[in-house]
């Protein structure tokens, strides 16, 4: 799941590996016993029944009180005329970020040891009395959990009129009281700290990313011009130009931001899951794509109607911090044709996994747009050496304009692919993209005559090092033409054909029959047409020589779910009911009569890892 169309993101994942113990090496790392106190009790008394769950080293169960889609430990007593009411206490659980579901989990290792504050009916006949405690729960490990179970546990209690009645309340000190008729509490939000680093890295490219813009030709040849307006003040008045320059930039990241918070609102975190493999979505964005590729090359030009910019140039300049924010509004309006491929891409990357990524990208883009205005506002004299806007722009526009064509193709694929047209073959995907790759470097080195090149003007050392890496990449696009891997380029690139005697698509009963008749388990892929990253997977890791040998114990099953059709949306309500989740890629290895052997969530470059999930998943 990632923000290339596979889903991880935030809405929450059930990213656990299950395990079902086969007869030979039965699993059962929790015993449990029940002890009452006192043994021997008068009618009308009150007795704490000691519920102890004993696990063995590395596993743990979940509170009572933990939030779907965690199977919470659940603890009753049986009914009995002589049980009047009963009430349960946990202790306090061990709370810590668990990066599988994504925010703090309560559970309990080692031992815990619940409470059972047992009521006695007035009315309760003499003699023995059993009391028997029924407890749910699941148990995990850092590997793999087991199946839920149900397990019972019992303590005998003597009634007897003669003995001392107890009535005044039990001693629970560190024990909560459990009511059983509450609402599930609501899943946390995630702390920061766990995914501040994976956040940080997206924020540092997103600013990367803003700073890259300002040098596109609708961007460097306005910033003399925008600048000027802060430079053009008396020496005495530096530290009020740095001042307005903090609100012009200020302008900048407002707008920017406010992108990210409208996709947030919009799309919401769990409505973004599914938006990599949007056909509208990713129909609208190769539209933009082509529009501004064409502009770029100059088949015309994309202005917002000067009327606007004028009305907004003239109150920019009537000063104060209005004035000042509506400049900063002037120029991300004007400069929005080069900038628009940027934030599009960054959007789409960012809103898959949900959270405060949207925001947190734009005002990281926004942030690294407006920065340099700060340095010039400071250095004036850095805008003098700045290089004058003529031929070498011109290049750059129209190198930018042939590779934004290439990124419309991406997104022209994954329509394809999710409509199952099969127009845009892996061969003619990789054929427009050598082409478009082989023109800009071909253009760069004299051999393409278009505007920014004179004939007689010579091939500087730049020039000459970028054709020459552009033909390059181009050439080695070729072979995966004939079906050679490609590696990482193989999570963007239509994949190769499945072969039709390995795997099976969309026949779950199929394959579960199949499975039964051959005496194996079935491998099923929960996979996407637009799925980046389970292209990845199916090009890079099932044809490495170890997993392809591995995958051979397996019935291999292929469930898309991203699709248009009846059965993506049968396979994609199959992974939730049978796995709490709707993410790809998700792996599970199940037994013919369906129940879940183990699972594998998501993408891994550890090709030694998912070996291990297949072999637990064979010999289990």
């Amino acid at each position: 799941m990632n923000p290339r169309g596979s889903i991880l993101g935030l809405p929450i994942l059930l990213a656990v590996a299950l395990s079902q113990p086969a007869p030979a090496q039965k699993l059962n790392p929790v015993q449990w016993s029940l002890a009452a106190e006192p043994a021997q009790v008068a009618p009308g008394s009150r007795v704490l029944a000691r519920l102890t769950a004993r696990m063995e080293p590395g596993w743990h169960l979940y509170s009572l009180a933990a939030p779907k889609p965690i199977i919470a430990t659940s603890i009753s007593l049986a009914g009995s005329p002589a049980i009047e009411s009963v009430k349960i206490f946990q202790p306090r659980p061990h709370t810590s970020f668990d990066q599988n579901f994504g925010f703090n989990v309560a559970t309990y290792e080692g031992e815990a040891v619940f409470l059972l504050e047992v009521q006695l009916a007035g009315s309760a006949p003499p003699g023995p009395l059993e009391l028997t405690a029924s407890a749910r729960f699941q148990t995990c490990n850092n590997k793999m959990c087991l199946p839920p179970r149900r397990v019972t546990a019992t303590a005998l209690l003597t009634i007897d009129a003669r003995a001392e009645k107890k009535e005044a309340g039990l001693l629970t000190e560190g024990y909560t009281l459990f009511d059983p008729s509450a609402p599930a509490p609501a899943v946390p939000a995630p702390p920061a700290a766990p995914s501040s680093q994976g956040l940080v890295v997206f924020m540092l490219f997103a600013f990367g990313i803003g700073l890259a813009a300002l040098f596109t030709p609708c961007v460097f040849p306005m910033i003399p011009i925008t600048v000027s307006y802060f430079l053009n003040k008396p020496a005495a008045s530096r530290g009020k130009s740095v001042g307005e320059a903090a609100l012009f930039s200020l302008g900048i990241i407002v707008l920017f931001s406010l992108l990210g918070l409208a996709a947030t609102a919009i799309l919401g975190p769990f409505g973004v899951v599914q938006l990599g493999s949007n056909v509208w979505v990713n129909a609208f964005i190769a539209l933009v794509f082509l529009a501004f590729a064409l502009s770029l090359l100059g088949a015309f030009e994309i202005s917002l109607p000067s009327g606007l910019l004028t009305r907004l140039d003239r109150a920019s300049k009537g000063g104060g911090i209005a004035g000042t924010l509506l400049m900063g509004l002037t120029f991300s309006l004007t400069s929005f044709a080069c900038v628009g491929p940027f934030v599009g891409t960054l959007l789409a990357a960012s809103v898959q996994d949900g959270g405060v990524r949207p925001l947190a990208g734009m005002v990281s883009f926004a942030t690294g747009l407006a920065t340099p205005f700060f340095f010039l506002a400071l250095f004036p004299s850095y805008l003098k050496r700045m290089p004058k806007s003529g031929g070498w722009l011109e290049r750059v526009k129209v190198v930018m304009g042939f590779l934004i064509l290439a990124a419309m193709f991406k997104y022209l694929s994954a329509v394809d692919q999710v409509m199952q047209w099969n127009l845009l073959t892996r061969e003619r995907f990789l054929a427009a993209w050598i082409v478009l790759f082989a023109f800009p470097g071909l253009y760069l080195l004299g051999f393409l005559r278009l505007r920014g090149v004179k004939p007689d003007e010579p091939v500087g050392l730049g020039r000459l090092l970028a054709g020459a890496a552009l033909l390059v990449f181009a050439l080695s696009l070729a072979p995966g033409m004939f079906g050679a891997r490609l590696g990482e380029l193989d999570a963007y690139v239509p994949a190769v054909a499945t072969d039709g005697s390995l795997w099976m698509k969309n026949q779950y009963r199929e394959a579960l029959a199949e499975a039964r008749r051959q005496n194996k388990r079935v491998f099923v892929a929960f996979t996407g047409y637009a799925c980046t990253n389970c292209h990845w997977m199916k090009a890079n890791m099932f044809t490495r020589p170890e997993i392809a040998a591995a995958m051979k114990d397996f019935v291999l099953l292929e469930l898309y779910t991203d699709g248009t059709d009846d059965a993506s949306e049968a396979n994609q309500k199959l992974e939730e009911s049978n796995f709490s989740t709707v993410a790809i890629p998700y792996y599970a290895i199940v037994n013919p009569d369906e129940k879940a052997v183990a699972t594998f969530p998501g993408l891994t470059r550890d090709a030694g890892e998912f070996l291990r999930f297949l072999r637990s998943g064979a010999a289990s």
